[in-house]
């Protein structure tokens, strides 16, 4: 492999990775994982499992969060979802954007078999495939158990893919803004322009589109 591999661990036959034997675990570090109801799923500590469109689990980045209706996207605990307006509410009216949630994982068997590795920066760690190297607060390097992952500068934690770390309120916000659809401009009960033009009639009497916003 290049630049050998961490102690402890072997290179592959194909020599692209490194094999760590059962319980050789260098310095890789992994987080508490949330159990979900189905029994096979996990999701990261301070996440809440949610159940997707498809019927399995996914996992919202927020501890004890509301799971919207819609089976995507989810609220932070005490808010309630406003599917209709892209929004999460709190009682006292206050709004925050929706959460998405995001795929969970299968739960690792208590013994498990010769895993491939991929080699962290420096060459002194490794992490299992399908997690992302983390460099942590002693500059050494964890391991986040999320393929492609985005890691926090606080060198605790970490998001997943698409998604911001929130340290303020230890969770991950989705890095898109809720968009809201486009509306139609009703010219009158049976005829309508698109959004962002303006009805004018036309010498005919009839109405037209003019694709301009607000034309006098």
């Amino acid at each position: 492999c290049p630049g050998g591999c961490p102690p402890g661990s072997r290179c592959s036959a194909d020599g692209q990775s490194c094999l760590t034997p059962p319980g050789m675990g260098g310095h890789a570090w992994a987080p508490r994982a949330v159990p979900c109801p189905d029994g096979q799923s996990e999701c990261p500590d301070n996440a809440t499992c949610c159940e997707t469109v498809s019927g399995t689990w996914g996992c919202c980045p927020m501890p004890q969060a509301s799971c919207c209706a819609d089976r995507v996207h989810c609220c932070p605990h005490a808010t309630r979802c406003d599917l209709a307006h892209g929004r999460c509410l709190s009682p006292t009216g206050a709004s925050v954007p929706l959460g998405t949630t995001f795929p969970s994982w299968k739960r690792q068997s208590s013994l498990p078999v010769m895993q491939r590795q991929q080699l962290c920066p420096g060459h002194r760690s490794a992490c299992p495939d399908g997690s992302t190297c983390c460099r942590m607060a002693s500059a050494q390097y964890g391991c986040c158990p999320l393929q492609n992952a985005i890691c926090c500068s606080d060198g605790q934690h970490c998001c997943p893919q698409g998604t911001v770390c929130d340290l303020e309120h230890s969770s991950c916000r989705s890095a898109q803004p809720t968009l809201a659809l486009p509306q139609d401009v009703r010219c009158d009960n049976e005829t309508s322009c698109p959004d962002g033009s303006t009805c004018c009639r036309l010498s005919s009497g009839a109405w037209g589109c003019c694709p301009l916003e607000q034309v006098l």
